[in-house]
């Protein structure tokens, strides 16, 4: 295991700004981001607590409407809002189309 070296952090008027670290240190956390996909609590917030398929928990967390998400697929906003039903379901070929036009990696969408 590595020894942690030194980080700088960097403030403006005593809040956190920047946090400095060693190139290997940052190059070993993008490729893990590559390796590790996650969900934002607000996604699973509103996927547990408030009911709501991952399709519309993803799409409110990037602050879009069913429209862009409409326009950005090529199809209609009742079309696309039949998508967000928690009992669509969605084939993989769709689910991929989706997570490209939210920017996210489609297992992100999957249901577990």
């Amino acid at each position: 295991m590595k020894e942690h070296t030194d980080h700088q952090i960097i403030s403006n008027d005593g809040k956190p700004m920047f946090a400095v670290i060693p190139y290997d240190e940052y190059m070993d956390l993008i490729d893990r981001q590559d390796r590790e996909l996650t969900i934002p609590h607000e996604v699973i917030h509103k996927t547990v607590l408030e009911d709501k398929s991952k399709v519309r928990a993803w799409r409110e967390y990037k602050g879009l409407t069913q429209s862009e998400m409409a326009k950005r697929l090529s199809v209609t906003q009742a079309a696309y809002s039949q998508m967000e039903k928690p009992s669509a379901n969605l084939r993989s070929s769709t689910l991929s189309k989706i997570a490209d036009a939210m920017g996210i990696h489609m297992e992100q969408l999957v249901e577990p």
